[in-house]
């Protein structure tokens, strides 16, 4: 199976080259490394032009700020590969989780594994309480909607087979595409799996852009999507 990885990126000079490296160091996987500059301001894009390009297979420029759904959605309809792999480009994800969040998949449990940063052994920075409570409340409030028992709806590791999302419209632009794609997976009957991952959080003075106004916008999406827009396909 080929897994397209897809890397949102938005002024992550500090990182991105680090993370591109990880990602690759995982020669055990068939993948295509597919970038997502969304307009960068602080020298990522040039840094992009003159070095990353060359480390990537695909690189995708938008021209204005759009938002992580929006370089989602650019990176999954330019994806090749059986399975999609949503990637942060700062240091807070661990790559090296890659086999442990494929296996479910590979083995045909599962149609999307979620990477959740509250199970399982691995390292997870002490971070931000209200961040966390937030988080439970809208993951809480998802599986409400979706009779889902997820404890992590936010992370950023979503892995998925291709075809689950090839033939939907996806409408969020920003971080409302976590919960728009949780919910349209459960209403596609989609076969959901979580596995334990690292996670290495960073503070907001090291880059970290998620605030309480998209914990706010994240229940107005789930109540949104789970009884006013249910999934429609192309």
């Amino acid at each position: 199976m080929l897994v397209s990885v897809i890397i949102p990126c938005y002024n992550e000079i500090h990182t991105l080259e680090k993370i591109i490296n990880i990602v690759k160091k995982q020669n055990n996987i068939n993948m295509e490394i597919i970038l997502i500059d969304d307009c960068s301001t602080d020298g990522t894009r040039e840094l992009i032009q003159k070095e990353i390009y060359k480390e990537v297979n695909k690189v995708i420029y938008h021209e204005i700020n759009k938002g992580k759904g929006a370089a989602i959605k650019s990176g999954i309809k330019d994806a090749s590969g059986d399975i999609i792999l949503i990637q942060d480009a700062d240091l807070e994800y661990n790559p090296e989780n890659y086999p442990i969040l494929l296996k479910p998949i590979i083995d045909n449990h599962a149609d999307v594994v979620y990477g959740s940063r509250f199970i399982g052994p691995g390292p997870n920075r002490a971070l931000y309480f209200w961040n966390r409570i937030g988080n439970k409340v809208v993951t809480t409030l998802c599986n409400l909607c979706t009779n889902l028992n997820l404890t992590d709806m936010e992370t950023c590791y979503k892995v998925f087979k291709r075809e689950f999302v090839t033939n939907i419209i996806l409408e969020e632009n920003r971080f409302g595409i976590e919960p728009e794609l949780t919910i349209k997976f459960a209403q596609q009957g989609a076969r959901i799996y979580e596995v334990g991952i690292d996670y290495y959080g960073r503070q907001i003075e090291e880059g970290k852009k998620i605030t309480w106004k998209d914990g706010v916008a994240a229940i107005f999406h789930i109540l949104k999507y789970s009884f006013f827009k249910r999934v429609r396909h192309e």
